[in-house]
């Protein structure tokens, strides 16, 4: 259970930023606002290019951590199989909710499923994953 409890908090998070809540048209407002106090005022046009980065950046973020969260399942779970196919069924774990994640938007009148978001998502697991091979790389005490 405590192998797999972060891998279901985190579906659970996707599942609610799933929701119509969460469409671009219910972001902006509150993102513009955080933005600009942030960094100032910004125009309409350059707004919706900052959104979508800002969405996308989430997107990349978010399901390279699930991937994460799934790595660590598997490693605990079945550490002799090594780290590449604990990575590979992490990738997996991710293309799945990630596909399901954009194929339950589709059926929301502010949201779309795109499968360009599927991709998006698994480059942000598979980059993910990658740092966390190098660091277990530089992190582990060599042997003479």
């Amino acid at each position: 259970m405590r192998a797999w409890l972060p891998v279901l908090i985190a579906i659970a998070v996707i599942a609610l930023e799933s929701t119509d809540l969460f469409g671009a048209d219910r972001t902006s407002a509150p993102l513009r606002w955080l933005y600009e106090h942030l960094l100032g005022p910004v125009g309409d046009q350059r707004w919706k290019l900052i959104h979508h980065y800002i969405r996308k950046t989430g997107h990349f973020t978010g399901y390279g951590i699930i991937g994460l969260t799934w790595l660590r399942a598997w490693w605990m779970t079945a550490p002799r199989w090594g780290f590449w196919r604990c990575s590979l069924m992490a990738v997996l774990g991710t293309v799945l909710i990630a596909s399901s994640d954009e194929f339950h938007q589709t059926f929301l009148p502010n949201r779309t499923g795109l499968f360009s978001d599927v991709v998006l998502d698994t480059c942000g697991a598979v980059v993910l994953q990658l740092l966390a091979f190098l660091a277990f790389r530089l992190l582990q005490p060599r042997t003479a």
